[in-house]
């Protein structure tokens, strides 16, 4: 996190005297600026988990992972709105610092493998749909571009909030194929007649007998929805 910080920052912080708090803590300034420089033209210096962390964490993480190229990132809701108002801002931030577009951010609400039946362990009330659009509206407060959710609760979500706040969608299941572990799905085309901005397709591609096809398919029923609308 220290790398991406303002110089006078990390020259503050060096400047302390330096404590050994675990076994791997690095004592020598010279050692330490080398990994900042390190991190800092690799990139990152952090585990993907941490963009479902503290504010400040997830900040620096969405602030490294912005680059030319990167038109989409994912934080997760339930890190609360302070999460996801910091990481939008620090998006902001660096995209303006490198004069590009900045990344849509999108904040995950539930999973599409999870169904009723499992919100009640994770200590939430109502049904999958209250639970999306309460955690939407965190994230367009936090001037997030829109949440991932599944294709069911779509059209709620235009309802709600516009459709200007998009929709990235999984749990997208062609006719025919498994559900496999997704308990909230729907076909592309379903998908796509819904309103949805973004469909996300992993496993009915990739364990497909012929994955070109299956791809093929599914972008022909996606226009096939497109033309009908």
């Amino acid at each position: 996190l220290l790398a991406f910080q303002p110089q006078p920052q990390i020259e503050a912080v060096l400047a302390r005297p330096l404590e050994r708090l675990a076994g791997g803590t690095v004592m020598d300034v010279p050692a330490i600026r080398a990994d900042l420089e390190t991190i800092r033209a690799r990139g990152w210096g952090f585990s993907w988990e941490e963009t479902y962390d503290g504010a400040w964490a997830v900040a620096a993480a969405v602030r490294a992972i912005t680059r030319p190229g990167v038109r989409i990132l994912t934080i997760h809701a339930l890190g609360g709105i302070a999460m996801m108002q910091a990481a939008v801002d620090a998006s902001l931030e660096r995209a303006a610092e490198l004069g590009i577009e900045p990344p849509k951010l999108f904040a995950v609400t539930l999973l599409t493998s999870l169904g009723l039946e499992d919100l009640g362990e994770l200590g939430l009330s109502g049904g999958p749909g209250e639970n999306v659009i309460r955690l939407a509206a965190l994230a367009r407060d936090a001037r997030c571009a829109g949440v991932v959710c599944s294709p069911n609760e779509v059209r709620d979500l235009k309802g709600f909030f516009g459709v200007d706040f998009e929709a990235l969608c999984g749990g997208i299941r062609p006719s025919g194929t498994t559900h496999d572990d997704q308990k909230r799905t729907a076909t592309p085309r379903a998908t796509v007649e819904a309103g949805a901005d973004y469909l996300v397709v992993g496993r009915p591609i990739t364990e497909a007998a012929d994955p070109a096809a299956a791809t093929r398919a599914i972008l022909a029923e996606m226009d096939a929805a497109g033309v009908a609308g």
